[in-house]
């Protein structure tokens, strides 16, 4: 299956595998029109994941349309449960979503997530825990941050006892952004 979708890079350079990234979109738009039994929800999306080979699928094009993807799944989300529910009790979940970050955002710098194994390349605990002050200040001051920000926000590397491991930062992320989306 090919498609146009995507720019593709030279046969120089390594991009997302095309017919992985078709499949994957061609199932989320017969999900989303609810042509499919296979359900797909935003997570699945945040958690997609393409080969990569040579000359494939321009990956800052395909990250770029499954951020916007899973926005409009969130989206369809909230339309659906405020027409059942009301945007009394969206607002309500979103609050609860929210909440289950605070026991990470309230601890200590330094310990909000669990230290990088022994010798293993992290994320730098000094940026990751600038980016949860800047969580702490959207929820309890209203400062600005989009979705977007937390997603595009880049960690310096770092090992062992400076180093946060990537994936409770990653996992904890997800569901941040997952608020933010609900809101936008």
């Amino acid at each position: 299956m090919s498609s146009t979708l995507f720019s593709t890079v030279s046969k120089m350079r390594s991009g997302y595998d095309p017919d992985e990234v078709d499949d994957f979109f061609d199932h989320a738009r017969q999900a989303y029109e609810g042509r499919t039994p296979e359900p797909m929800t935003n997570a699945d999306i945040a958690t997609s994941t393409f080969e990569l080979v040579r000359g494939g699928y321009n990956t800052h094009e395909v990250d770029a349309a499954l951020d916007r993807l899973e926005g409009a799944f969130i989206a369809r989300q909230r339309a659906d449960f405020v027409n059942q529910h009301g945007q009394e009790a969206w607002m309500g979940a979103l609050a609860e979503r929210a909440r289950t970050l605070y026991g990470r955002l309230g601890r200590p710098d330094g310990a909000k997530f669990a230290p990088a194994e022994r010798g293993q390349q992290g994320y730098d605990m000094d940026d990751v825990d600038a980016l949860c002050d800047r969580l702490v200040g959207y929820f309890d001051r209203q400062e600005p941050l989009t979705a977007a920000e937390v997603r595009s926000a880049t960690f310096g590397r770092a090992k062992g006892a400076d180093a946060y491991g990537e994936a409770s930062v990653d996992k904890f992320l997800a569901r941040a952004i997952e608020v933010l989306l609900g809101v936008e």
